[in-house]
């Protein structure tokens, strides 16, 4: 069972959260935090395996726990979640300790998937080009809105273009073959294609 602590400061999205995260039998939400003070008086109770913390909180902030949690607790895992898929962000996030960063727009399987891997200390991919890669996806965006495509299946479309199989197209994303495939599924009934060969010469042939 994977302990967890969750701490920001939006009721619903912590709530909503919890309830996704507790439909995983090794998942356990041990308590929500409104803010990093909050959470960091309970640590010295009852110890989480894994804490996931917002940034923006009063109080004290997604920076505050991470700078105190890898200072006193090293061995928890902290997963940073943020709305701003910002380098800046990302790096001082990277260079205080964290562990993960995750994008509060993500799949949900992203994140299990993201707190399973930071729970066994597997390695995990390089969270920067993931957000540069999402940076960069701006002339996406009218073909993104028409087709009411998603952040993550404009990435996924992106690395299709590139001749990525589903394999490497998951080792990229952190994320599992099987999401990867379920993405694929959905983005050819989204565009009415197919296969492959029709997707890419639909995106192609919008000079995108």
């Amino acid at each position: 069972m994977i302990k967890i602590s969750l701490a920001d400061d939006h009721k619903l999205f912590a709530k909503g959260l919890e309830g996704l995260l507790e439909e995983y039998e090794d998942l356990l939400v041990m308590g929500l935090y409104s803010n990093g003070k909050e959470l960091i008086d309970e640590l010295s109770t009852d110890l989480p395996d894994v804490i996931l913390t917002d940034l923006n909180m009063p109080i004290l902030d997604g920076f505050g726990v991470l700078d105190f949690v890898k200072k006193n607790y090293p061995q928890v895992k902290v997963v940073v979640l943020s709305m701003y898929d910002d380098e800046k962000i990302y790096k001082k996030c990277m260079h205080d300790g964290a562990d993960a960063f995750v994008l509060k727009d993500a799949d949900p399987d992203e994140l299990v998937y993201t707190i399973h891997e930071v729970y066994e200390g597997r390695h995990l991919p390089n969270f920067m080009r993931v957000i540069q890669q999402a940076n960069q996806s701006s002339f996406f965006d009218a073909f993104r809105e028409k087709f009411k495509l998603s952040r993550r299946e404009v990435q996924i479309i992106k690395l299709i273009k590139e001749g990525k199989q589903n394999k490497e197209i998951a080792e990229e994303l952190s994320l599992s073959v099987q999401t990867i495939e379920t993405h694929r599924k959905n983005i050819h009934s989204k565009l009415q294609v197919t296969s492959r060969i029709e997707l890419v010469n639909k995106v192609q042939d919008m000079h995108l």
